[in-house]
């Protein structure tokens, strides 16, 4: 349907026209929304030309996969994010534009990839996954697999092949523009992720020893919280300066479906580590941590997802007490469709890269 409306759409762009210099765009033999010179329309995101990002066409995959592939990005459906861009400079946080992405999802990209878990006899749950990109310049970013898969709102990672500015009606602020196709993290607040020229996604799972015991009792008294330097400290209770928030959350698993609708009191998990990881472009790109319960079962949790959001769907750590089925301590992801990473009775936090 959605496609249906874009095409009609580019028709009547087309007949109406009031500038016959800048034709629709089409991209990736997808339709893009029309170029909208007058604002004919409620759209606020179409008002400027739309930019074609060069580039290579194919994205290479690697890894913990049955075998090496490339995918063509023209063959995928097209995407759009709107993103208001920030960089870190001199140590504070700098805007660098405001604009909206047309391009290729990474859920769309690895969607038909079979998985090879390296860890599949001792793990097989695919939630310690992660993917690693990497540019034509050798950096890399990474994205867990429950940040591409798992989030109510699909698709919010995309490799951005056209892009265009969304300027201020009043100040007419025409924001620099990308020189090549971009990785797009949608819901970072700082996006040092959004790096230029992605070549190459490389799958792995966590390389974490942890025993995996389905039938022991599911209690951890404390929890484990460690950051950078391997420094570690001991929880046996949330810390009492943090503030508790209440939400009422649809607990829905992917294998076994409806829970129930629980209320859930916690705090914000990054919150735990207080000033000890503050931001910097490394973490932001390529931190990755690993929650682990009591029974070995883990989940892989990268560092932007968990401190780096700019939509408010925090992780969120409760105490269910010491008698709970699950307790002490447990999680919540709030952006995610399943409950998954819901883990109980954390024994661990780590960042492990």
């Amino acid at each position: 349907m959605k496609i249906r409306l874009l095409s009609f759409l580019m028709v009547i762009g087309v007949l109406t026209s009031c500038n016959p210099s800048q034709p629709p765009v089409k991209a990736l033999d997808q339709p893009i929304a029309v170029y909208d010179s007058t604002d004919r329309t409620n759209d606020f995101y179409d008002n400027e030309p739309i930019v074609d990002l060069p580039g290579s066409d194919e994205i290479e995959i690697s890894g913990e996969v049955a075998e090496n592939q490339s995918v063509k990005l023209s063959e995928l459906p097209v995407r759009s994010l709107i993103v208001k861009e920030t960089r870190i400079e001199n140590g504070e946080i700098a805007f660098t534009g405001a604009y909206r992405y047309d391009g290729v999802s990474l859920y769309d990209i690895l969607n038909r990839v079979k998985v090879v878990k390296k860890n599949a006899k001792e793990f097989n749950p695919i939630i310690d996954q992660y993917a690693v990109v990497y540019n034509a310049a050798g950096d890399s970013v990474v994205f867990s697999w429950g940040e591409i898969y798992y989030p109510v709102q699909p698709h919010q990672i995309i490799i951005a092949t056209h892009v265009v500015r969304i300027v201020p009606t009043k100040s007419k602020d025409k924001w620099p523009l990308p020189a090549s196709k971009k990785i797009i993290a949608g819901t970072d607040l700082i996006t040092e992720r959004n790096i230029m020229d992605p070549v190459k996604i490389v799958i792995r799972s966590l390389n974490v020893n942890y025993k995996v015991d389905r039938n022991i009792k599911l209690w951890a008294p404390e929890l484990i919280i460690e950051g950078k330097d391997k420094q570690s400290v001991k929880l046996k209770e949330l810390p009492s300066g943090l503030s508790a928030e209440e939400f009422d959350h649809v607990f829905y698993g992917r294998g076994m479906g409806i829970h129930g609708i629980t209320l859930t009191k916690g705090v914000f998990l990054k919150d735990l580590f207080g000033e000890s990881l503050k931001p910097d472009i490394s973490l932001i790109r390529r931190g990755l941590f690993v929650i682990t319960g009591l029974d070995g079962y883990r989940c892989s949790v990268t560092y932007s997802e968990l401190m780096n959001r700019n939509d408010n769907a925090e992780v969120i750590i409760q105490n269910r007490g010491n008698n709970a089925d699950g307790g002490r301590f447990s999680c919540l992801f709030m952006a995610d469709f399943f409950s998954d990473r819901a883990i109980k009775s954390i024994s661990e936090i780590r960042l492990v890269q």
